[in-house]
């Protein structure tokens, strides 16, 4: 499969913090080719390898690569790239007479910068939480941008943060983005709202309710039909054309319902949620139940292996009395319906939460392609994505396919639940 990297002439783009493939899929989709996509977690990885089968997927931390690695396990030796981009987790923060890039906490973005001075790309983007930009959290945003100064890149000032609602995405999801540009490119600009915004309703109005097929009990997908009249569902699900998609297009069956394992939920939960208003929170559980004229809340991941492995509250779906699917939360974040994610629940929402909505990230890499000067053009090339096998693995699986050690995502030491915590939980994140 890699041999089909030689058809296209298309920017080279180099994902750092790839996860499932948010950023990477935005970027296809305006007209790039993601030459290597650089993640810790085993099963992000996998995924990613499924949806993008002409990536190299680089199962490693940023700390661990250099920029001759990824040249080379890409077959990118000489090329000159065309841009980097990446959201590198932050959580420590300066204190008096410390720069936060001192920080052991922030060596991920200590090392995004590294790499950018060593790959040297055209441009590079850097996306992380809006909440960097406030308080003293802006200090370490300024100690970013020094530092990208120092390897050779300006940053585009002021920075932005922008809400992906602003680009088609169905969601109030708010980020923060840095574009930055070698001395002898052009600056790019941050994009601009588009008019057409997309409600919760047009997103998943169409979907069949995964509650009506017991195969969805125990597996994720299943074969059915159904309409979808909205422009942006008919483009999910590959069936009306997309005048901005530049991406490859994918070998998928339209007529097979995937990432929708059923949740269950107690009679109790049913009455609760069905009681609960549209746009309101539901006293018990704190889910928000979604209104079908609105945007969807920003979807989160949860949390880790290490503390617990829950998945995070997913908002109620806006007429059924359950919570939504990975699927409907997939439409919800601008995922189409060819992007498959890991067949678990807990694996797919923090997949999700974890990832840049793929319209807002096309928004961003369309300004950098203009920048180039480059007008995108969408390939003939139609890519099978890869083996679906991919998408069930346990860690120790993917960290074997992968020749990474098992523990590299760190593992909880769980001590035994009573019964009445155990049923607290189920309840909780059922």
């Amino acid at each position: 499969m890699r041999s089909l990297k030689t058809i296209s002439k298309r920017p080279i783009g180099i994902d750092l913090f790839a996860g499932a493939g948010g950023l990477s899929l935005g970027f296809e989709q305006a007209g790039f080719d993601i030459e290597a996509a650089v993640e810790i977690d085993p099963i992000h990885c996998a995924t990613h390898e499924f949806n993008f089968p002409r990536s190299k997927v680089i199962c490693a931390s940023v700390v661990d690569v250099t920029a001759t690695e990824i040249r080379r396990r890409a077959r990118l030796e000489c090329a000159d790239i065309d841009v980097v981009f990446g959201g590198a987790p932050c959580q420590g923060f300066s204190m008096m007479g410390k720069r936060a890039l001192d920080d052991q906490r922030n060596q991920l973005v200590f090392h995004y910068v590294r790499l950018v001075a060593e790959l040297q790309p055209k441009f590079c983007v850097f996306e992380n939480v809006k909440g960097l930009t406030l308080g003293k959290h802006a200090q370490f945003l300024d100690e970013l941008i020094v530092a990208l100064g120092v390897a050779g890149y300006q940053v585009r000032l002021p920075y932005h943060v922008l809400n992906a609602s602003d680009y088609g995405v169905p969601q109030d999801r708010r980020r923060l983005f840095l574009v930055g540009a070698r001395a002898d490119q052009d600056m790019p600009n941050y994009p601009n709202p588009v008019k057409q915004k997309t409600t919760v309703w047009d997103a998943i109005g169409d979907l069949p309710d995964a509650d009506q097929f017991p195969e969805l009990v125990a597996s994720d997908s299943v074969a059915t039909t159904w309409l979808s009249e909205s422009i942006y569902a008919r483009r999910m699900r590959g069936l009306a054309f997309d005048p901005s998609d530049f991406g490859y297009r994918r070998n998928f069956d339209a007529d097979v319902l995937t990432s929708s394992l059923r949740t269950g939920h107690t009679a109790l939960s049913q009455q609760r949620f069905l009681a609960t208003g549209n746009g309101d929170t539901e006293h018990i559980s704190r889910f928000k139940k979604l209104h079908p004229d609105g945007f969807c809340n920003t979807l989160r991941a949860g949390t880790d292996s290490a503390r617990g492995a829950f998945t995070s509250p997913r908002p109620i779906h806006p007429f059924l009395p359950r919570v939504i699917t990975v699927r409907e939360a997939a439409r919800l974040h601008s995922y189409p319906d060819w992007f498959r994610f890991h067949t678990t629940k807990w694996h797919g929402f923090r997949q999700i939460g974890n990832s840049v909505p793929p319209l807002m990230g096309r928004a961003v890499a369309l300004q950098i392609m203009a920048a180039l000067g480059q007008a995108p053009e969408k390939p003939e090339l139609i890519l099978q994505t890869g083996d679906a096998r991919l998408l069930t693995f346990q860690m120790w699986h993917a960290s074997q396919h992968f020749g990474v050690a098992k523990n590299v995502i760190a593992q909880r030491t769980r001590k035994p639940l009573s019964d009445t915590a155990t049923r607290s939980i189920e309840e909780a994140y059922a």
